[in-house]
């Protein structure tokens, strides 16, 4: 007689309590003293007060006294590669900036890329981020795997990834801004990006690991890649992104050569719907905030890098009332030097009450940006993005009772309008990454180093040398 099957295993379980707790879920709901308890990858409750007595299979108890804790932050928009090129066209607007940035760009390769995505990663991360996004559209000849070398770096990081296969297909030769050799042909990139889906996008409720279709803007694109990058995405259900209405000098080229701004542009080409975000939408008229509501397009804000390159001030506020999805963006660290998204939260707080007043966003507003907003734009709003039963354990434990937070006594306002808080614990999947303002994963100084490296070697192969 067959022996019966063994009972199933208690999850271990970390319980987090005796700290506030920003649930960030539908109503907002918080807790000035509170817990959470985590059983393997999932939230199994969360709640007012001590944790439930009797539990069983607890593997870590953590004394949250004078810590918040909040969801973890899902960054919606990100170039890894210009890690490697912090720094340069310090005074220039977007289009001058990339004439002089992409003849550096175009001669990434593989190790390049793999180090820059190690020090993006690290450094949002280690800020609090447990959900990365990235958009990479330089694909030099012969460059190698490039994508391939930011996924292998987001699974050593230990950090849910959202890459998307970016495109470009209209060079210098036909009106395009980038060197010929670093586009391709609409053909190759379609090929390439069904690739990328069929070989990595995992679709599955605890994926860590879902890809995105993304040719790189409409100045940049032919609009048979930005047709047929629609269609592919489409018949193989994944997610669409691109950069849209990001300056002025954008809404004239669309006007210019298709007789319609970017918004009526997109809707041509099949780019308005649910499983549409689009970056900065920084030059938008209340027609273009009523397409992207009545069909669901989410937005990227990158309030950092729209002042870096005086793009402009998004109307985030007009967009979050019309119930336009919206969530947060470091944007690259070639136009956001800091490379962190905890510090968008204060800047879009700031940036937004200069344009529109004090009451133009509040503190709980931008941490639902930074949070449920960024999940509500992946398309991932079922899984992340709050603390909730049942929701995957992407969590950060911040530490407010240090010198720059400790004289404020509302810990939302503490994290969005003080200094950066330090991370004491960052849990993605359940599995800590940050322990004490430290990665878990990676030695950060090692990946700095590298960074360097490779940031110099670009450098000198950019010159000639």
């Amino acid at each position: 007689m067959a022996a019966p099957p063994p009972p199933p295993r208690t999850p271990d379980r970390i319980v987090i309590e005796n700290c506030a707790v920003a649930t960030v879920d539908a109503r907002d709901t918080e807790h000035p003293s509170g817990h959470v308890v985590v059983a393997g990858n999932r939230i199994e409750s969360v709640g007012a007060g001590p944790a439930p007595e009797g539990l069983t299979g607890v593997v870590r108890r953590v004394d949250g006294t004078g810590h918040l804790l909040t969801p973890g932050l899902v960054n919606t928009h990100h170039h890894f590669y210009q890690w490697l090129t912090r720094g340069l066209a310090q005074n220039s607007p977007l289009f001058d900036w990339l004439v002089a940035l992409y003849p550096t760009w175009a001669r990434i390769d593989e190790e390049m890329v793999y180090a820059a995505a190690r020090g993006s990663l690290a450094m949002m991360v280690r800020g609090g981020v447990t959900t990365a996004m990235d958009h990479h559209y330089v694909f030099p000849r012969g460059s190698g795997d490039l994508l391939g070398a930011e996924i292998r770096a987001a699974r050593e990081m230990g950090v849910r990834f959202s890459p998307t296969r970016g495109s470009m297909d209209r060079g210098q030769s036909d009106g395009g801004l980038p060197p010929d050799f670093a586009v391709e042909t609409t053909e190759a990139a379609l090929i390439a990006t069904e690739e990328a889906i069929d070989t990595h996008h995992d679709p599955s409720f605890d994926s860590m690991l879902r890809i995105g279709v993304a040719p790189c803007s409409p100045f940049s694109v032919s609009t048979e890649l930005l047709r047929e990058a629609a269609l592919l995405a489409r018949r193989k259900g994944v997610r669409l992104h691109t950069h849209g209405s990001e300056t002025v000098e954008e809404e004239q080229f669309c006007k210019e050569l298709f007789g319609m701004g970017p918004t009526d542009y997109f809707e041509s080409t099949g780019w308005l719907g649910d499983d549409v975000w689009m970056a900065h939408c920084v030059h938008m008229n209340d027609t273009d905030i009523a397409a992207f509501a009545r069909t669901g397009t989410g937005v990227g804000h990158c309030p950092s890098s729209n002042a870096r390159i005086a793009a402009g001030t998004a109307r985030v506020p007009d967009l979050l009332r019309a119930g336009v999805p919206v969530g947060l963006g470091v944007d690259g660290t070639a136009s956001n030097e800091s490379g962190e998204l905890h510090t968008e939260l204060r800047n879009a707080l700031l940036i937004h009450r200069l344009a529109g007043g004090p009451a133009a966003l509040n503190v709980r507003q931008v941490l639902r940006l930074g949070t449920y907003g960024g999940a509500q734009v992946l398309g991932r709003a079922a899984e992340i993005g709050s603390l909730e039963p049942g929701k995957l354990a992407d969590l950060v434990l911040w530490k407010l009772d240090g010198l720059g937070h400790s004289t404020i006594a509302d810990p939302v306002a503490a994290l969005v309008l003080g200094a950066a808080a330090p991370v004491t614990l960052c849990l993605v999947n359940g599995r800590a990454v940050v322990e004490d303002g430290r990665l878990t994963t990676v030695d950060e100084d090692a990946v700095a180093r590298a960074a360097r490296d490779a940031a110099r070697r670009l450098a000198r192969i950019a010159a000639g040398d």
